[in-house]
């Protein structure tokens, strides 16, 4: 049993911030910013690869209702939600779940960059993500 799935059934304690029938929030022990929170289906799904689509659905719909509370409730100037699927985009529990990170100023303790590339032939690439 992974660790997500002890804290859905109550072994490991957690700090819960919304709780329904499929869907369990709980406030991240590492805290990158204040009021940074995990969403996670009760169901185990390794990575939202994997998942159904009502697991990925639901995930999804308390994510968007939380940020928004987060966000407002903390004084957020915004926030980012991140899912993290497979060990190299830095997913490090496979059990699906999403990251809400309310923003406050370009200081935070986290950093997402999008850098350039080398320039891409994107008829190539497309070609290739639609498995032509």
């Amino acid at each position: 049993m992974c660790i997500f799935c002890k804290i859905i059934a109550g072994e490991i304690p957690s700090k819960k911030v919304y709780e329904d029938e499929n869907v369990l929030a709980i406030l991240d022990i590492s805290q990158v910013t204040f009021g940074h929170t995990l969403v996670m289906p009760k169901k185990h799904a390794d990575n939202i690869i994997q998942a159904d689509e009502e697991t990925v659905k639901n995930c999804i719909s308390a994510a968007k209702k939380l940020a928004a509370q987060i966000t407002a409730n903390t004084g957020a100037a915004g926030c980012n939600i991140l899912n993290n699927c497979g060990e190299a985009a830095g997913q490090t529990v496979n059990h699906l779940h999403f990251h809400i990170i309310p923003r406050y100023s370009d200081n935070d303790s986290i950093v997402i960059k999008f850098g350039e590339s080398e320039k891409q032939d994107l008829d190539k690439v497309l070609k290739t993500v639609r498995g032509e």
